[in-house]
């Protein structure tokens, strides 16, 4: 079902304006050579506030926020609508749990790479634009994904060696996920997280990524 989702969501995401310029692809890698590539260094919260990465915006001045285009993009169900983007009711698989939901109001949009997370590892560096992009990053089908609030809440700014996903049948698609988001983005990994990516891909398929430049 992941994997129909995903594909879901690539489709409708092709139609959309993007939010940087047009991304390059890196040479296609496998997973386990992503984790290899990834560069290792210390992380810092120091200057954090959330504030520092401007998201829900309607980028493209179709009328839908971020939030909105996520929920269209990954409905696996009839659509309830007020106006064009007002989503009142529809059916989505929660990615990261396996719970299917029908109200809105009870998803999360949730940054793969936490926003903090991505700040630890080399966004207190960028420009606020670029922050912005990130933060609604619509190009990618990894970087935004409609989980259930309870498990987005539990996740929080956690990186995956505090937190993976309760349901067994995501956890490699999730550090797939991770991997290739911190690879688009050019974000490093601490060694501890480093071990943690090693560890869980020795137990997945080693999948090669395709990975959009951003």
């Amino acid at each position: 079902m992941i994997t129909f989702v995903r594909g879901l969501l690539a489709a409708a995401l092709t139609a959309l304006p993007l939010l940087t310029a047009t991304p390059t692809h890196a040479a296609e890698v496998t997973l386990r050579d992503a984790i290899d590539a990834l560069p290792v260094a210390d992380e810092s919260r120091t200057g954090y506030e959330r504030s520092a990465f401007r998201h829900w915006v309607d980028a493209d001045g179709d009328g839908c926020t971020t939030r909105s285009e996520v929920l269209l993009a990954e409905s696996v169900g009839p659509l309830t609508t007020t106006g064009r983007c007002k989503i009142t009711g529809g059916r989505w698989v929660s990615y990261y749990d396996r719970v299917e939901v029908t109200d809105p109001r009870k998803l999360d949009i949730d940054h793969l790479v936490p926003l903090a997370e991505a700040w630890d590892s080399g966004a207190s560096r960028w420009s606020a634009a670029r922050r912005q992009a990130y933060a609604n990053d619509l190009t990618a089908d990894r970087s935004l994904v409609a989980v259930t609030a309870r498990t987005n809440r539990s996740k929080a700014d956690q990186d995956p060696t505090t937190w993976m996903p309760p349901a067994a049948q995501a956890r490699c698609t999730y550090i797939e996920d991770w991997t290739a988001t911190k690879t688009r983005w050019d974000l490093k990994v601490d060694a501890d997280e480093k071990n943690k990516l090693v560890k869980e891909a020795a137990t997945c398929p080693d999948s090669p990524l395709d990975i959009p430049r951003a």
